[in-house]
């Protein structure tokens, strides 16, 4: 997906490699390697703004969803969960998954109002140290599976 609507201050598309320092540094890109998806950025001009990561798995799953601290609010993080979907849907997926914490709030309201719901599956927790792109870091956390039904 590539461009944007009129009554948005930024573009969103995939992440080409030769802007994977950019984002990088100003997001973080923890999942960059992991081989079965790719980024969606957010622009405004030539500042990434946020991005998302779609796996290409079945079904696949909206991971990694970061907005810059100063660009909260101004609907980035709904525009890029809409080009994930829209990017899932054009590959005939029926359904998009994703994993959230059972204690954020902030990213309950943003899914639900996407109209992603509770899947129905186990909680799983997390704890330990996971290593990403950016290094190690500790965990302690609870993740429930929310989904939404695609049109296709």
């Amino acid at each position: 997906m590539t461009g944007r609507p009129a009554d948005q201050k930024w573009t969103i598309r995939r992440l080409d490699t030769a802007e994977v320092d950019v984002v990088g540094r100003d997001l973080g890109l923890a999942r960059l390697h992991q081989g079965d998806g790719f980024y969606l950025v957010a622009w405004e001009d030539t500042r990434p703004v946020g991005h998302c990561h779609l796996a290409l798995s079945d079904p696949p799953e909206l991971q990694d969803v970061e907005v810059a601290p100063r660009d909260r609010r101004r609907g980035v993080a709904s525009a890029l969960v809409a080009a994930a979907e829209a990017e899932a849907r054009a590959r005939g997926a029926a359904e998009l998954r994703l994993e959230l914490s059972v204690d954020d709030p902030v990213a309950s309201a943003l899914y639900r109002s996407r109209g992603y719901a509770d899947a129905g599956l186990p909680h799983r927790r997390v704890t330990g140290t996971i290593h990403i792109r950016t290094g190690p870091i500790e965990v302690d956390d609870t993740l429930v599976t929310w989904t939404k039904r695609l049109r296709v």
